[in-house]
């Protein structure tokens, strides 16, 4: 079966536009290629949950690593073929394993280094020189595996692929990947294409074990890929590893070991935070792949359903995710009771666009007092004086700089620094627009503020003041008192809805961003009793949280459990 994948890269080298951008991540640094490097005993449990183990007939099989790196996965990988090819007394030469491995790497260095170790591998295994030669020749593939045409199809693919931003990818190399592959959505990180191609080279009973990041399971960018594995495959295990040791360094994303394979039904085993140690993780692995139901206390559990269209996939707190449905089905979204979410500007230079008000040396209506996320970090605004240049005029349109001159000056004086961003290229004769359109009446509004990443929900209200900066979200209301609301959402369901539904950070911390604070539920407004106003309104300007959980409980009708829960 050919791969269904351009050709222009490697039929046309040449003339492919991409060629020269692969060429320079070919050279890259770590940080900019994003690879990042997994421990050993990871990569054995990875293989033992695929079933890439010496019981099966590895030696007349097919995997494929995406992205090899330094070897983490492949060397393992060989190990485990040759034990078994050498198990097998009916096996041919060693030649005949040319077809049981491909492995695709993009960075020079890696690659050659690689190829090195893995000659060596096979000759202390006992191979002739030339015939290790001969193998690595075959299984290595030196390119862009996103790209990289491949033939036939795969029984196993295990990895670790590069997590790398959509910004950080050249625009050329960025408008190619999104042509070929369907699952690069809005924002979505680089490994969702990896994934795709990965599952799309699967044969039918083939599996996919991977390490990365789990965002694309419940946010935005992810619901074409999870709509894609929900119509066509299974999540068969997940595994949480934040806050584990997975890597040979740190890493500030959620990881989790997922495995898909091709069936389209069945239940998926859960765990999470697993010693990282081979004894406890070959333990694992036998409660994760066994036939019999995990016991109590294998630290595994089995869930039904969790794949479902493009619906964010709930793999823990099953408690709290009751009272969520609950809620859910009897409350409207935030949005449907007159409340609007929001993110504070975004201007691509905040070194020019941004300084202490009193300096900014504008005309008095091309400037707003700014919120930054310094200014509420006690609880309360303590406004450090911070003001952002405003540009355009109330119509939407950038103003014109004939007419102010002062605001032409001050622009002028930093072009160098404000041209240069992406959004001035791509339309030059706005040079000095910031990112986001700036509207001056949401400085004049009561709202909502809200940190992106916290622990706790960290809620502040502010009076109609200040701009929001593009590290604060908001909330403005139409009906619902502010104070009333911010009682509601830090009593507990604020983080109740964003901690079900965002992924967290390294040490604990919750992503507070538009998409998850969109999902939280609220009674309309009217239908809030008098007395239940007033406490909520009493206890913001209190900070009581016993008496905000009190009115929540009322307001929500919630019983011993989902009290209990919340």
């Amino acid at each position: 079966m050919d791969d269904p994948l351009s050709l222009s890269q490697a039929s046309l080298p040449g003339l492919c536009p991409i060629s020269p951008e692969l060429d320079k991540l070919a050279d890259a640094g770590a940080e900019e290629r994003g690879a990042i490097f997994t421990r050993g005993e990871v990569v054995e449990l990875i293989l033992d949950l695929i079933g890439y183990t010496t019981g099966a007939p590895l030696h007349k099989q097919r995997i494929l690593e995406p992205s090899f790196g330094d070897g983490d996965f492949l060397l393992p990988l060989v190990n485990r073929l040759i034990d078994t090819w050498e198990a097998d007394e009916t096996s041919q030469s060693a030649d005949a394993l040319s077809g049981c491995v491909r492995a695709v790497e993009l960075h020079t260095d890696s690659f050659n280094s690689t190829k090195h170790k893995v000659q060596s591998l096979l000759t202390e295994r006992g191979i002739e020189q030339s015939t290790a030669s001969a193998l690595a020749d075959a299984w290595l593939i030196k390119g862009d595996f996103l790209t990289q045409p491949l033939t036939g199809d795969f029984d196993y693919v295990a990895g670790n692929p590069p997590y790398i931003r959509q910004e950080q990818i050249p625009d050329v190399l960025l408008a190619e990947y999104r042509r070929i592959y369907r699952t690069i959505y809005d924002r979505a990180d680089i490994y969702v294409a990896f994934i795709e191609r990965s599952l799309g080279l699967l044969s039918k009973q083939g599996k996919l074990g991977f390490i990365c990041a789990d965002r694309w399971m419940k946010n935005k960018y992810g619901g074409p890929l999870r709509q894609m594995v929900s119509e066509q495959f299974h999540l068969q295990c997940y595994i949480d590893m934040v806050d584990t040791d997975a890597f040979h360094s740190e890493v500030s994303a959620y990881p989790a070991i997922t495995v898909i394979t091709r069936k389209k039904s069945g239940k998926t085993r859960v765990a999470r935070q697993p010693e990282i140690s081979r004894p406890s993780l070959s333990k694992l692995a036998t409660a994760m792949t066994g036939k019999r139901k995990p016991g109590k206390n294998s630290g595994v559990n089995e869930l039904t359903g969790v794949a479902s269209g493009a619906e964010p996939w709930i793999l823990h707190s099953f408690d709290k995710l009751a009272v969520v449905r609950r809620l859910e089905a009897d409350f409207p979204r935030i949005e449907e009771t007159g409340c609007k979410v929001g993110i504070g500007v975004a201007t691509g230079a905040d070194n020019a666009f941004i300084g202490p008000f009193d300096n900014l040396d504008v005309e008095p209506g091309r400037k707003l007092p700014l919120a930054m996320t310094r200014d509420i970090m006690t609880g309360c605004v303590q406004w450090q004086g911070k003001g952002v240049i405003n540009p355009f005029a109330d119509t939407g349109k950038l103003v014109n700089l004939d007419d102010y001159p002062k605001l032409a000056g001050y622009l002028e004086a930093r072009k160098d620094q404000i041209a240069k961003r992406h959004v001035a290229q791509k339309a030059p004769a706005n040079w000095y627009r910031t990112i986001d359109r700036i509207y001056p009446e949401l400085a004049k509004r009561p709202k909502l503020l809200i940190p992106d990443i916290k622990g706790e929900a960290h809620i502040v209200y502010e009076d109609g003041q200040l701009y929001p900066h593009h590290n604060l979200y908001y909330i403005t209301a139409d009906d619902w008192d502010l104070k009333a609301l911010r009682s509601v959402l830090v009593g507990g369901i604020g983080r109740l809805f964003v901690g079900i539904y965002t992924t967290k950070m390294r040490g604990g911390y919750l992503r507070f961003q538009a998409q998850y604070l969109r999902r939280i539920r609220l009674p309309q407004w009217e239908t809030v009793p008098k007395p239940v106003r007033k406490i909520l309104i009493e206890a913001s300007d209190n900070d009581d949280r016993a008496a905000m959980r009190k009115a929540i409980i009322e307001l929500y009708d919630l019983n011993s459990q989902e009290q209990a829960a919340l």
